[in-house]
């Protein structure tokens, strides 16, 4: 789905929020692009921790996650763990600390040095409103600071984390561009250039994607022009989960977000992150699989006639399309996984599991959909050969997960599913 395709709200708040966020683009110079305009409405993107050397992950399906073309215009999503339950992540997040004090980042970003989290609360207080706060271990060093911020108006969550974003010329990219809407239910994303050379994220959305709590969850991402992240996050609850709600909106506007994370405070502490750790040799590297156009090329040649293409996305070794054949709007998913291990053996044992004459192992599945869309339909075939070739594809009776059914089954029967999976055009194609 394009990234600009939504549906307008009309009401005060949404001209307030047009306003406010006219006035940001402006501030920030040329090269800033607005996400949907009047289609931008209170909305959200679930946060989430990193999984599996940093494959961003963002639409769950048992035993495929369909593919994440999310802040980045084109995330890794669709990786299959190990025991083929699919891995769901926020899809921008980047690492995050493991503990409350902001220590114990995940080994594959951990720093050579640490920031004493005095420090960077102190520069949290000073770069937004006045209020009351309460911070987490202050003795402590990290690369976070996580706090509880009171105006008056009701307690609210509050964090900040600085990290690297990696090596090579694009790393951290995919942080500050905005999801796509048809695997992240979100209303209001702007992204973009500053005149400083950094780029920009600002979304506002909620905490959990299925809408069964409405934790709201604003955030704003800074990529440094020399490879750092600023990465702010508030709530209108005193956590980011498991706290009730206490006021309506969380209490920074969208021009303080941005300035908190552009404050050239940050820039000191940065530093103090070190260098990038050196690669573990021991450390385990993603298998090769098929380029993103292979397999969307590939998706393509397999539906079946009448089947219209309305949007697509996807990744490297996975891909999307929503199609619709005069009934309604239909999304259908593949990964593909060339190197899928021995750990996944397991889930192709048991009831409902079928071993075709090449020794190839056939697991299909019907159930409801799992991110909250009313009357979801969601059916899946994950295949796996003798040598370990492992092919799943997904379709549900919607455009997306999270929306309502628009159809009463998914385009695709179960038969044509398992004849998706199981086209030999999927180990012909060339992997990287």
């Amino acid at each position: 789905m394009p990234q600009n395709e939504g549906h307008p709200h009309d009401g005060a708040p949404h001209a307030r929020f047009e306003e406010e966020l006219g006035s940001i683009l402006r501030a920030t110079g040329d090269g800033f692009s607005a996400d949907g305009r009047r289609e931008l409405v209170e909305g959200g993107l679930q946060r989430g921790r990193r999984r599996l050397l940093r494959r961003r992950l963002a639409v769950t399906g048992g035993v495929l996650a369909l593919a994440a073309v999310g802040i980045g215009g084109a995330y890794g999503g669709s990786l299959l763990g190990p025991t083929g339950d699919a891995t769901s992540t926020s899809v921008a997040a980047p690492p995050r600390p493991t503990h409350a004090n902001g220590t114990g980042s995940p080994k594959d970003q951990r720093p050579e040095g640490g920031v004493p989290v005095k420090d960077l609360a102190a520069v949290l207080k000073a770069h937004t409103p006045a209020g009351q706060w309460q911070f987490d271990d202050l003795d402590g060093e990290g690369q976070s600071v996580t706090g509880v911020y009171d105006d008056g108006k009701g307690k609210a969550g509050v964090s900040v984390g600085l990290y690297r974003a990696g090596t090579g010329g694009e790393a951290g990219k995919d942080q500050v561009t905005c999801p796509d809407k048809a695997l992240v239910r979100y209303d209001r994303c702007a992204g973009g250039r500053l005149p400083s050379g950094d780029r920009i994220m600002i979304l506002q959305g909620y905490v959990y994607p299925d809408g069964r709590e409405e934790t709201k969850n604003w955030r704003a991402v800074l990529l440094t022009k020399d490879g750092f992240l600023v990465d702010a996050n508030e709530y209108n609850a005193a956590a980011e989960k498991g706290a009730a709600i206490t006021r309506e909106n969380p209490p920074f506007s969208l021009s303080q977000l941005k300035a908190l994370v552009a404050a050239e405070a940050w820039r000191p502490l940065l530093k103090k992150l070190g260098a990038p750790p050196k690669p573990d040799p021991g450390t385990p590297q993603l298998p090769p699989v098929p380029s993103a156009a292979a397999v969307q090329a590939t998706l393509r040649s397999l539906l079946p006639k009448g089947a219209t293409v309305v949007s697509h996305g996807g990744g490297d070794g996975h891909g999307y399309v929503v199609v619709d054949d005069g009934r309604g709007r239909s999304m259908v998913g593949v990964d593909v996984q060339p190197t899928a291990g021995t750990s996944v053996a397991e889930i192709f044992t048991g009831d409902g599991v079928v071993t075709l004459p090449d020794g190839t192992k056939v697991r299909s599945t019907q159930q409801p959909g799992e991110m909250g869309g009313e009357g979801v339909v969601w059916g899946s075939v994950d295949t796996l050969t003798p040598q370990g070739f492992r092919v799943g594809v997904s379709a549900f009776n919607a455009g997306a997960q999270y929306e309502a059914a628009t159809r009463d089954e998914p385009a695709l029967t179960m038969e044509q599913l398992k004849a998706l999976a199981l086209s030999p055009k999927w180990q012909k194609l060339p992997l990287k």
